[in-house]
């Protein structure tokens, strides 16, 4: 009887556990940019928040979003002003941060989470409408510029990355080191995406970190997301 009676509560511990968890894994679902907008346009009463920087926002934006900046301390904070029983729809640039602050969403209560895959840059470069700022006015490298980056005779790799980018961060000391080592052999070229952000549109970039490998001039391959450095090596070596 002892037995019994001490493993009940951890049982009960457990179910209430795992309740929570799948009911926050119900609450939210990722959706394409065509269907982000269908569900969008069909929610009468839909809450839409941006999770970017303020910066980012003033840069172009959905009509009728709310910015509450993910990575700000008060995020939590400014996501209780919005009504948890009413459906809320996120995005933010690439899909990063808007998974996180979606998953976030539901594990606080938010009945229905609708987090949209690829973000701003998969919307916008689908031409779909978006109000303020100039995104994708012309700034930065242009694509002659880049076009001549790319057509030397050595290998090339480009890193697009953002400051902003927490996997883009965290291979920046690789993409240094592998440059220094391959010297001579590979051409390592970093891109910074918000200056370039027209750039970005012309090469089919919706989400970073991008990376792009150009052998005499074409484009070989290209790759997103974290990479290890061993995954580099393989990349570079099997193109040499």
């Amino acid at each position: 009887m002892k037995t019994f009676s001490l493993k009940r509560p951890l049982m009960q511990v457990l179910f209430f556990a795992l309740s929570g968890i799948l009911t926050s894994v119900q609450a939210q679902t990722q959706l394409s940019a065509d269907e982000f907008e269908a569900r969008l346009k069909a929610t009468p009463g839909a809450q839409l928040m941006d999770v970017r920087t303020p910066a980012e926002y003033q840069d172009g934006h959905l009509a009728k979003s709310k910015n509450i900046d993910y990575k700000a301390a008060d995020f939590e904070d400014k996501s209780r002003t919005l009504d948890k029983n009413k459906p809320v729809f996120v995005y933010c640039l690439s899909g990063g941060r808007s998974a996180a602050a979606a998953q976030k969403l539901a594990a606080s209560g938010f009945k229905e989470v609708y987090d949209m895959k690829g973000g701003y840059l998969k919307w916008s470069s689908s031409g779909k409408e978006v109000e303020g700022g100039t995104a994708t006015a012309a700034s930065g490298m242009t694509l002659s510029d880049f076009t001549k980056l790319t057509s030397s005779s050595k290998v090339v790799l480009v890193d697009f990355y953002a400051k902003w980018c927490a996997p883009c961060v965290q291979m920046l000391p690789t993409i240094t080191k592998l440059k220094s080592e391959y010297k001579g052999r590979v051409q390592i070229e970093t891109v910074n995406y918000d200056p370039n952000k027209s750039l970005a549109k012309e090469l089919g970039i919706y989400e970073i970190p991008a990376f792009l490998l150009y052998k005499d001039g074409k484009l070989i391959t290209r790759k997103n997301g974290l990479l290890e450095e061993q995954d580099f090596r393989k990349l570079l070596d099997s193109n040499l």
